[in-house]
């Protein structure tokens, strides 16, 4: 059984092989931390989007979506807390000179105390097999209680540091833990420091003249500084959302895990506006609906989880993650928060503007409360990507890398292939899929024998492949065959539209999340 980080390492490698992830600028060496969408990749992402765009605005008729700009007036994020907020806490081990966020240093320690819980749970229950109770062996065993009181005890440090953003309490906890740096092995750390994560450049035609910007470090800030705009030209009435889709960027200091933590990376994300008082029924309408966007998938039920944080943000009085179960342990993909009325009170506040909504139901008007779900759409590729791979032995010996895409997000959704390159065959294929093309994502090969083309088309995830034989030109039938079972079958040509489309439609997704 190879482990997870071989496996992972065999993901990546297998983005780059098949046009679906490139390092940035590869050819000067690439830059830390950046990566570059191929041809499949951005099918793929693509697919994503619509499918998330799709379900906010076709599903709900109170949900609308903008485009706001990257640039952004500085007090924007004055306003919002990020000139003075925006902060990681920063560690160096001074004998490797690597920089690390002290939080995640001592999350990894956390972490290693759980994977020994798990290991005894696993030993305890190969023991004693169907009579096992993980629960009672959990509240009885001493060593598995001894690391959870050691787990416990650090945890509770962890939690007060954050909360009172004590950093040379989180460096005594890294000393206490004798946590060394991954790269020198040794305990030889500085303080803790804060580090401000927003990129900034300046505007303007000279020096004297210029004013200093930032590139967002979020998308949500141009929904707020616009949802009286589109409140006024839409007449909507709260409760209503605004959604987006965009780029945003942040001076990540420990990027790390391929596209799972980036300095440019893509939001999606929508700001739920309600009546004060209402937030919490909300929030969990939305926790609930977007774990259903998930599980819609079909990658696994049991490899999603909620975890509530354990600092709240200044503005929230309520935050949850939708995490995944990476190659690398279980990690975030989507926040769901209540953000209360502090970015809107906030705007009011520094713009002196009046940006109460007025509410002709009860004749008064308010700062809106607001329910934010906001998803990162690199790590929803990358937790899709690590779910379809799949490495498989075959009967006879031979195997195949195939990726089991959702087939609705697949970047190819058919390859039609003439079994030859002669007797009007590829003539055939080309009329099938001058047919198809219209409606779907397809592809054409005729280079190699069948079944080094179907190996080909398993490695990028394409549902179907369609065969073109001599037989075809007399009974206008061809040979489907299905990706993952591997399964062929006789079918019209008339008959592919719908056979392909019933895989491939997202209103069969959208059914699966509406209440």
């Amino acid at each position: 059984m190879a482990s997870q980080e071989d496996v992972f390492k065999k993901l990546v490698a297998h983005c780059k092989e098949y046009g679906f992830v490139f390092p940035s600028s590869e050819i000067y060496d690439g830059l830390g931390a950046v990566y570059d969408y191929g041809q499949m990749g951005v099918e793929l992402k693509n697919n994503i989007k619509k499918y998330w765009w799709d379900s906010m605005v076709l599903l709900h008729e109170n949900v609308v979506g903008i485009d706001a700009a990257i640039f952004m007036h500085p007090t924007t994020w004055k306003a919002s807390g990020h000139v003075d907020a925006f902060n990681d806490p920063l560690i160096d081990n001074k004998d490797s000179k690597k920089r690390y966020r002290a939080d995640v240093l001592i999350e990894d320690h956390l972490a290693k105390f759980d994977e020994k819980i798990n290991k005894e749970c696993e030993k305890a229950a190969k023991r004693f097999g169907e009579s096992f109770d993980r629960e009672m062996f959990c509240q009885t065993n001493p060593r598995v209680l001894e690391n959870v009181a050691k787990r416990d005890a650090i945890h509770s440090r962890f939690v007060a540091a954050l909360e009172a953003s004590d950093l040379a309490e989180l460096k005594q906890i890294i000393v206490d833990c004798e946590i060394v740096c991954p790269i020198s092995g040794t305990k030889n750390w500085t303080d803790v420091r804060q580090f401000n994560l927003m990129f900034s450049t300046e505007m303007g035609s000279t020096a004297d003249g210029a004013m200093k910007i930032y590139l967002r470090p979020e998308t949500a800030q141009g929904i707020f500084v616009n949802y009286l705009n589109v409140q006024k030209t839409g007449r909507m009435k709260v409760p209503f959302g605004i959604c987006q889709i965009g780029k945003a960027f942040r001076n990540e200091i420990v990027a790390r895990q391929f596209i799972f933590r980036m300095r440019e990376f893509e939001q999606m994300e929508m700001q739920f506006f309600v009546r004060p008082g209402e937030e919490l029924k909300w929030f969990e309408h939305w926790k609930q609906f977007r774990l259903r966007w998930h599980k819609a998938l079909g990658l696994g039920d049991e490899k999603y989880r909620f975890h509530d944080h354990d600092k709240l943000a200044h503005y929230a009085n309520a935050a949850t993650d939708i995490e995944f179960q990476m190659p690398f342990g279980f990690k975030e993909v989507e926040g769901i928060h209540s953000r209360t009325d502090f970015d809107l009170s906030s705007h009011e506040k520094y713009s002196g503007k009046n940006i109460k909504y007025f509410d002709p139901e009860i004749n008064e008007s308010y700062t809106p409360y607001v329910i934010e779900t906001s998803i990162g759409v690199d790590r929803m590729f990358l937790s899709i990507m690590s779910a379809a791979y799949n490495e498989e032995q075959l009967e006879g010996g031979d195997s195949r890398v195939v990726l089991k895409l959702p087939a609705v997000l697949a970047p190819v959704k058919v390859c039609v292939m003439p079994l030859v390159k002669k007797d009007g065959l590829p003539e055939k294929a080309r009329e099938i899929m001058n047919d198809l093309k219209f409606d779907y994502k397809c592809a054409y090969d005729e280079k190699d024998s069948i079944g080094k083309r179907y190996r080909r088309q398993d490695a990028v995830g394409t549902p179907f492949c369609i065969t073109v034989d001599h037989q075809t030109l007399e009974d206008n039938c061809v040979t489907i065959r299905h990706r993952d079972t591997m399964e062929q079958q006789r079918v019209a040509i008339s008959d592919l539209h719908n056979i392909i489309g019933a895989e491939v439609n997202m209103k069969n997704l959208f059914k699966r999340i509406v209440e």
